[in-house]
Order: C-alpha cells, then sequence, then structure tokens
C-alpha cells in the first residue's frame, strides 16, 4: 500500500506545529490572532488526515491477511479516538484570539500537552505503523 499521502500530511503538521511554536516563543499575547489561525489551520490538516486514513488505512489493515498488520491497525485506530477527541478539545478553548489573550499560560500548557501527544503519535505511526502498512 502507498501511504506517501500520509508522511506527507504528518510532514505537513509538524511545519504547522513548529510554526504555531515559534509564534508563541515571540509572545502569546502579541501573536493571538495568528495563534488561533494557525490552530484552525492544523485543526484542518489534522481532520483531513484522520479522514483518510479511516477511509483508506484503517480498511485496508483490517482486510490483511497479516493478522499482526490488523491487530495493529485497530489498536492504532482505538487510540487515536480519545487522541482526536483532546484535540478537538484544546481547538475549541483556544480557535479565538481573545480566549488566548485571556489565558496566556493556560494556552502554553494545554497546547504542550496536546502537541506532545500529537507528536509522540506520528512518531510511532512513522515507526511502528507505516513500515509494517508498506509490507502489505
Amino acid at each position: 500500500m502507498n501511504i506517501d499521502r500520509f508522511k506527507k500530511d504528518h510532514a505537513a503538521i509538524f511545519t504547522a506545529i513548529k510554526e504555531l511554536k515559534s509564534l508563541v516563543s515571540s509572545g502569546i499575547s502579541e501573536n493571538a490572532d495568528a495563534i488561533a489561525k494557525a490552530i484552525i489551520s492544523i485543526s484542518s490538516a489534522i481532520k483531513l488526515h484522520l479522514a483518510a486514513e479511516d477511509q483508506f488505512l484503517y480498511p485496508a489493515l483490517a482486510k490483511s491477511a497479516n493478522s499482526a498488520a490488523v491487530q495493529l491497525g485497530k489498536k492504532f485506530q482505538d487510540e487515536m479516538g480519545g487522541i482526536a477527541a483532546a484535540y478537538v478539545e484544546f481547538a475549541g478553548r483556544w480557535n479565538i484570539a481573545s480566549k488566548v489573550t485571556a489565558n496566556p499560560e493556560g494556552f502554553r500548557a494545554d497546547a504542550n500537552n496536546i502537541f506532545q501527544a500529537l507528536h509522540q503519535r506520528i512518531q510511532r505511526e512513522s515507526k511502528e505503523l507505516y513500515p509494517l502498512v508498506e509490507q502489505i
């Protein structure tokens, strides 16, 4: 299975997160508008990526003759539900500049938590899931 699109999505999400971190480093309150817009943009990228995984990747894994691929796909899909829900909550809290400005340190802590979880997840997909997918 060709997963180049998924890898490109990961790279784009990492780039967007890096740009968001740069905005945060330059001053949360001063960049609240750009931060809120970045969160909306990242949210769109994540939603599209997750939809593609749900439509193509996980069904292909579920139909695989490789039982390890079936099990790993199910595990990753189940885990992603919790991470996706946490991200949606995060985005809902911080997608408006006035919310970011009202609580910059709350935003920073929340962003650190959610983006660390996303980073770890993407790393796991790249190291554990995608190599297996490329073999089937």
